[in-house]
């Protein structure tokens, strides 16, 4: 019984300093908002409305485009498109977004690349309004730009 009784109590102290270990770590960065919404326009391919969803942990942050507007001119397999997403910030300057990250598209389909990685520091305030999405696909570079603002606001990153 005294066996029980010390694994019981063991246990419920393990337990404990478990619950209070997660209450005191670090919590996740977070962007706001999320995802937003752009008017673009590319050299290949069309334009139309796009999303844009942004992600952060601690200065790493990623930011994947799809759009059903904006489609693919050929056939286009996965990981093959080579792509850098230039966001204005506010603060100064650009921070751009890179990788080779797609999923397999079909002549016509929408287009999707990313997540695209990138570094931000606490308080960078991005927008697609003013800079460039550039995609090589089999050698051939297309570039996308915003027609106005990204709505709902800017990317703003913890």
């Amino acid at each position: 019984m005294r066996g029980k009784r010390l694994a019981t109590v063991s246990a419920l102290a393990a337990g404990t300093l478990a619950a209070t270990g997660l209450a005191f770590a670090p919590a996740a960065a977070a962007v706001t908002p999320q995802s937003a919404t752009i008017n673009a326009t590319c050299t290949i391919g069309g334009g139309g409305a796009a999303t844009l969803t942004a992600t952060q942990n601690g200065t790493a942050a990623t930011v994947t485009l799809s759009s059903t507007a904006v489609t693919a001119p050929i056939p286009i397999a996965a990981n093959s498109v080579t792509s850098t997403l230039s966001l204005v910030n506010a603060n100064g300057g650009t921070t751009a977004f890179s990788g080779k990250k797609n999923p397999a598209m079909a002549i016509g389909s929408g287009v999707s690349v990313g997540p695209l990685d990138g570094t931000v520091a606490s308080g960078d305030s991005l927008e697609f309004y003013g800079g460039s999405l550039k995609m090589t696909i089999y050698g051939i570079t297309i570039t996308c730009t915003a027609d106005a603002p990204q709505s709902p606001g800017p990317f703003v990153f913890d």
